[in-house]
């Protein structure tokens, strides 16, 4: 156990060191999320039923939530970099656990994230959204956003040991977008056709972005959900954890591999 938190705060410092080496990048996760939600908040927003200040607070916690599956996407790069540049074999060559360095990657990602997400929370605010509910719910919320990016970022380093070439797991992480497209987060369920209701609301996103509007108190649980949103907080620890649990020794073992 000590060796892997040794060897997992160096592979750690290892990817801070990375990211702030790459601030080109860093710039661009953050002002893409704050773009689209500029976009869907002041253009797709005014045709939309519940235009203006009540569709954006119902936008901010959906935007929140697809910045946090973006882990997917930058957990599949930057496996696929160190994997497909040797990197990777460097690293099994060292006496270290083989745990710590796709943990470390993982902990860098979800500190990184919890600070890009402050500028799209700082917009947020400046366009009238604002945390309706209590101080616990509101902190209980903004665990579950950096829990789901923990969760979504062991899926991305999986699909990145197992990617054929970089540019193969950039082509993935490019059709991860679509998945904030398949949910609730950025227009309500109510109006979709059947088929594609139970499509949106058994997609991870849905629940975990209900959950945090509840928690955040910025609209109520849909009625005659599927089951993650209509028990949403439920739904999303679900969620979460069970993608934590069967990505993580799978990425892991694959990363032991070669």
């Amino acid at each position: 156990m000590s060796a892997l938190v040794h060897d997992g705060t160096a592979i750690l410092g290892r990817h801070l060191r990375r990211i702030g080496h790459a601030p080109a990048i860093t710039v661009m996760t953050q002002t893409m999320p704050i773009v689209f939600l500029l976009f869907f908040g002041y253009v797709l927003g005014s045709a939309l039923a519940a235009p203006g200040a009540a569709y954006r607070a119902f936008l901010v916690p959906g935007m929140l939530v697809a910045t946090a599956a973006g882990g997917l996407m930058t957990g599949m790069l930057q496996a696929a970099q160190d994997s497909h540049r040797g990197i990777t074999d460097r690293f099994r060559t060292l006496p270290v656990s083989r745990a710590a360095v796709p943990l470390g990657q993982a902990l860098a990602d979800l500190l990184a994230s919890a600070v890009g997400t402050v500028p799209l929370i700082l917009v947020g605010l400046a366009m009238g959204w604002r945390i309706e509910g209590t101080l616990p719910g509101a902190l209980g919320g903004f665990a579950l956003l950096l829990l789901f990016r923990f969760a979504t970022t062991w899926v991305g380093i999986l699909l990145g040991l197992v990617s054929k070439s970089e540019e193969a797991a950039g082509q993935l992480g490019s059709a991860a977008f679509m998945l904030p497209l398949l949910s609730n987060a950025y227009i309500p369920t109510d109006g979709m056709p059947a088929w594609l209701r139970t499509v949106s609301e058994w997609n991870p996103l849905s629940a975990v972005t209900t959950a945090v509007r509840e928690l955040f108190g910025n609209a109520r649980v849909p009625a005659d959900a599927a089951w993650p949103v209509a028990h949403p907080v439920a739904g999303a620890l679900l969620w979460s954890l069970g993608l934590v649990a069967v990505f993580a020794p799978l990425a892991v073992r694959r990363y032991a591999r070669g």
